[in-house]
């Protein structure tokens, strides 16, 4: 008697089974696609389905915030972690080096002691060094910090990666290798800063806007080493191929790589 009411039971179990699994609808496969978005994208829907998100904590210039900035962290947070080498939410700073128009920048520095001496306002590595460190700090404390909190989010810079955002399209001082070591000097003023406050700092750029803007890095910079994260691609075969393109520091790799599709960033994590 108990092995036939244990065959019935066996044949209903299956029964059941069978009319949940019908070919066809097997349930969806976690994504691995992380976004990164901004102020473009105030106001707009963001994708439900995510494993990982970049917010940026700027309004385009280093000087202003962007005005979605919680609700924005807010969406991060609730991202999968699908991808365990990427945490959930982190975020991008954009950077510049506006040096060579000192006279039009009310934010130039005029006084701070950096690794390259003491800046006292002029177009140098001191001030551009200490340019960067109080841009950095801007972000964070006046930007990130309230948003953060807004947002009952994590407010410790320390819980997140921050990545500086390199791109012709801002103000950066050229013409001589001089220029580029200036650049150069405020991108190391920024990654101190987030250092100092616990942060993990990586590098967004390409090949191409990254020799354009900074050029070689001398192996002793605190830029070499870190983690790159590479645009350019226009889809995710592009993307899984950049992940072997060359690092942009050295001691770099490239732990993350971009790509464009119907407008929106996507991110393609290559460990």
């Amino acid at each position: 008697m108990r092995r036939a009411v244990r065959s019935l039971v066996v044949i209903a179990l299956a029964a059941a089974a069978a009319l949940v699994a019908v070919p066809g609808t097997a349930a969806a496969a976690p994504t691995t696609v992380g976004y990164d978005v901004s102020y473009p994208q105030c106001g707009t829907s963001l994708p439900r389905d995510r494993a990982f998100a970049i917010i940026g904590v700027n309004g385009g210039l280093s000087t202003k915030t962007n005005p979605c900035l919680a609700q924005q962290l807010t969406w991060a947070w609730g991202s999968s972690g699908g991808v365990r080498s990427q945490p959930r939410a982190q975020l991008y700073l954009n950077t510049a080096n506006p040096g060579q128009v000192v006279p039009q920048v009310a934010t130039w520095p005029t006084a701070g002691t950096t690794p390259y001496g003491t800046c006292t306002g002029s177009n140098s590595l001191a001030c551009s060094w200490q340019y960067g460190w109080e841009r950095a700090q801007n972000s964070v404390v006046s930007f990130f910090t309230p948003a953060a909190r807004a947002a009952r989010v994590d407010s410790s810079p320390a819980r997140y990666t921050w990545w500086l955002d390199v791109e012709t399209m801002n103000s950066w001082q050229s013409g001589s290798p001089e220029a580029l070591a200036r650049n150069r000097a405020t991108l190391e003023g920024m990654t101190s800063y987030l250092l100092s406050r616990g942060a993990r700092v990586g590098i967004y750029s390409t090949n191409y806007q990254w020799s354009q803007i900074v050029g070689g890095v001398p192996g002793e910079s605190i830029l070499a080493g870190r983690d790159n994260w590479l645009a350019g691609a226009t889809d995710l075969t592009g993307a899984k191929g950049n992940c072997s393109r060359p690092a942009l520091v050295p001691r770099g790799r490239v732990t993350l790589t971009q790509y464009v599709v119907d407008d929106l960033d996507r991110n393609h994590s290559c460990t």
